[in-house]
């Protein structure tokens, strides 16, 4: 067989080669024509029943759900789908206060409004990053961007049991969000040690819950009354507020004011690992000594808070306090926190500091063997017990206003102590 004549068997080869690449080719053109034609993207998407969705009639559009991949940027999105840099930059603009491209989250769902023309335009690109709202980008001549909130529906919900092992696991067992543990410790942030919970201690709450469509919970509001059973005593909430707003807060069944000049503790939820002693075993010094603190063991980087309002008189480091901050409340009350990680940004001598403003973070620098807050409280100079000091409650409710009171009260009560007895 000549050279000439193998060349010619192979002529065949090369051909169906170079065709083969002249396909791909054109695939790959055609996608950049037309995006979401060809390849994944389109396969991914969910196609919708024709009806009506954010507004739209989806008879007019090729409509389609997406979710949003691992590392994928809205910018890099809106290219894949044939939205030039330029019109991406004025919708970023147009929606500075509606949509913030930094929380872009991989999972969050987007859909598609395409034109059933054969140029299969975008029209709407609708991001829903909840079911509680989304946002819907008008990409016709005129650009827009707009973000909607979806109607929602406020409902009371009362619950109560007996405290096992936490508060949060308790609430969690019946099906009620872990917020509700947050905002029941701020309640009672005044009333209550929450470091302090024991066996047979147990609440009633009644709280606002939130849905849209009627069905769909996405939130929890307010307390609205609650009792807690505590050391054999009962600690009752309800929550006021007059006709025009003048006064509004928290009172028990007789109109005294929950809050007190101090918080119960610098931390919402940690627990007591060393009280105020005159006789304790130093961990790290190994020696006997006085401890006139409170130790609060939480996870390094708890946020730290004050718990009165004052002035910051010291924030600082040293070998045996680590970062600390010291604030002076009046001329009778000064509280310290030691062995922070950090010290809150902005928390300086001089500086003005409101309760339960987050002055720090848990730590364990200084002497200390693991990560806790240590609270000093001072009372004309001299360190005392925190938790053995009675402080002054707020004003209690005006006697003018203690009809409207118990017209709201006395209900809800009726709820709570009904639950206390189921």
């Amino acid at each position: 067989m000549t050279k000439k004549s193998a060349k010619k068997r192979n002529l065949p080869v090369w051909l169906a080669v170079a065709i083969g690449l002249g396909l791909i080719l054109s695939l790959w053109l055609l996608a950049r024509i037309l995006p979401g034609s060809v390849g994944g993207s389109e396969a991914e998407g969910e196609a919708v029943d024709p009806g009506f969705l954010f507004g739209y009639s989806l008879r007019e559009f090729d409509a389609k759900r997406y979710e949003v991949g691992d590392g994928e940027t809205f910018g890099g999105l809106m290219d894949t789908w044939g939205i030039d840099a330029v019109k991406v930059d004025e919708l970023l603009q147009k929606g500075s206060e509606d949509f913030n491209p930094r929380k872009w989250r991989a999972g969050d769902a987007y859909w598609l409004l395409r034109s059933k023309d054969s140029t299969r335009q975008v029209t709407y690109f609708i991001y829903e990053p909840s079911v509680a709202e989304y946002v819907v980008f008008g990409l016709r001549d005129s650009l827009f961007v707009r973000k909607v909130e979806r109607p929602k529906v406020t409902k009371e919900r009362a619950v109560g049991g007996e405290i096992n092992g936490s508060l949060y696991a308790t609430l969690e067992k019946q099906g009620v969000s872990p917020a509700v543990a947050v905002k029941l410790s701020e309640v009672y942030a005044w009333t209550i040690d929450f470091f302090r919970i024991q066996a047979g201690d147990r609440f009633e709450v009644i709280y606002e819950e939130s849905y849209v469509d009627d069905t769909v919970f996405v939130g929890t509001g307010k307390i609205l009354a609650a009792r807690f059973f505590h050391n054999g005593k009962s600690f009752y909430a309800f929550r006021y507020q007059n006709a025009d707003g003048s006064v509004e807060g928290y009172y028990d069944h007789e109109g005294e004011g929950m809050k007190r000049m101090f918080l119960k503790a610098p931390l919402e939820f940690a627990r007591i690992t060393s009280r105020y002693t005159m006789n304790r075993f130093h961990p790290v010094q190994k020696r006997w000594k006085a401890h006139l603190g409170t130790d609060y063991a939480a996870p390094s980087g708890t946020p730290i808070l004050a718990t009165a309002n004052g002035s910051v008189v010291a924030a600082a480091y040293n070998s045996a306090n680590g970062n600390y901050v010291k604030i002076k409340h009046n001329g009778t009350y000064t509280t310290q926190y030691l062995h922070m990680s950090r010290i809150g940004k902005g928390i300086r001598n001089g500086a003005r500091v409101e309760q339960g403003q987050v002055i720090g973070y848990v730590g364990s620098t200084g002497l200390a063997t693991g990560p806790h807050v240590c609270y000093r409280f001072w009372k004309n100079g001299r360190q005392v017990d925190p938790l053995r000091e009675p402080i002054q409650r707020a004003d209690p409710l005006p006697r003018s206003l203690w009809a409207d009171f118990e017209s709201g009260m006395k209900p809800r009560k009726a709820v709570l102590d009904s639950l206390a007895k189921g």
